[in-house]
């Protein structure tokens, strides 16, 4: 999955995830500190790639690049700035009604 994230210079940036469990971690339209979006993400992106060992054998390599990214721009703003989730996709499927 790829979340869409808003850094507080304006800057856009799509993060991969190995799994949708970034959906228990992040909000669609949300925005976070910058210190909570680094840890959330960082949370997400690991069990995404303990996923992926557990399935396979291995962690997902792109999960921590991603986590690299992230890590990288979080150096640039104070920990208070302002992250704004653009968008988690895919979405989660809907619960039949």
């Amino acid at each position: 999955m790829t979340f869409t994230v808003r850094w507080p210079d304006g800057a856009v940036q799509d993060c991969y995830s190995p799994s949708l469990v970034v959906h228990d971690h992040l909000d669609a339209g949300a925005a976070y500190t910058v210190a909570d979006f680094r840890e959330r993400a960082a949370t997400a992106l690991h069990l995404a790639s303990e996923r992926v060992r557990a399935s396979y054998g291995f962690a997902c390599t792109a999960s921590a690049a991603s986590l690299e990214r992230i890590d990288t721009r979080v150096r640039a703003f104070a920990p208070d700035a302002r992250v704004e989730v653009l968008r988690l996709h895919p979405p989660l499927p809907q619960e039949p009604a």
